[in-house]
């Protein structure tokens, strides 16, 4: 089923999508299950919000595409290479790619994400997917120069707006039939098959677990196929991955820095 969080009415609500309605649930579906309230909701009446903030965390997960990796020169790494952004850096479908002004080149990075339902830590790969309540879509927001500036990769991922998650989650999905492609006012920049991933979600979900605890409503985002580019002010950027949507943002410029 697909899960969304939505503002209506002043108020900020869960509900399941049913076509062009959502059945309002009374409360978290992560924390308190999927009773409820017996309302419908138009979805053209309300703002889809970002599926989830995370608890603690986005972990993600660099060079996980064996063509992206060279698209930069790089190896592919035998291991997930992990990196985090802030949860400050969550927004949703529709809200706006803000470019900091001290960056001279932003970039897109379209992905699949694993939201986490359960507290994971030690994991095996065989029982990882056991911990993860549904996918959604992202865009793990670059600013290259940075990034090369400051050789690691904090603050060039960090910046407020550069986590777009999106529309909603889909709790019955299948990493195995599905493709990514990310698009700029219209045109393609990305396409791939999921199974392109060097390493699963599964062996990603251990890996991270070992290193440090998953909490409910974390996310995994899982990296991102070649084809990464620039976005500037007046872009609209859309990520979509089959059977969970498309995850859609506009781009502006940051007022300078005074």
């Amino acid at each position: 089923m697909k899960i969304a969080r939505f503002s209506h009415n002043d108020g900020i609500r869960y509900g399941i999508l049913d076509d062009d309605e959502l059945v309002v649930l009374a409360g978290d579906p992560m924390f308190a299950g999927y009773e409820t309230t017996g309302e419908r909701v138009p979805v053209g009446d309300v703002a889809l919000l970002a599926p989830v903030i995370p608890r603690s965390k986005v972990v993600c997960v660099g060079r996980n595409y064996h063509d992206h990796a060279a698209e930069f020169g790089n190896v592919a790494p035998e291991e997930p290479l992990l990196f985090l952004k802030p949860n400050t850096s969550v927004i949703g479908t529709g809200d706006t790619i803000v470019r900091p002004a001290i960056s001279e080149r932003t970039e897109h990075e379209g992905e699949l994400v694993a939201v986490i339902g359960r507290i994971a830590k030690n994991v095996s790969a065989e029982n990882a997917l056991d911990y993860v309540f549904g996918y959604t879509v992202g865009n793990d927001v670059t600013a290259r120069d940075l990034q090369r500036k400051d050789g690691q990769w904090t603050r060039a991922k960090g910046f407020d707006t550069f986590c777009p998650l999106g529309p909603v989650i889909e709790t019955e999905f299948d990493p195995s039939t599905a493709r990514i492609e990310t698009r700029v006012n219209g045109e393609v920049r990305q396409q791939a098959p999921l199974t392109d991933m060097i390493h699963s979600v599964a062996d990603i979900v251990a890996y991270a677990s070992a290193v440090f605890t998953l909490l409910p409503g974390d996310v995994i985002m899982t990296g991102t196929p070649a084809g990464v580019g620039e976005i500037t002010a007046g872009d609209t950027v859309e990520v979509e991955v089959t059977g969970l949507g498309t995850l859609r943002n506009p781009v502006r410029d940051a007022a300078p820095i005074s």
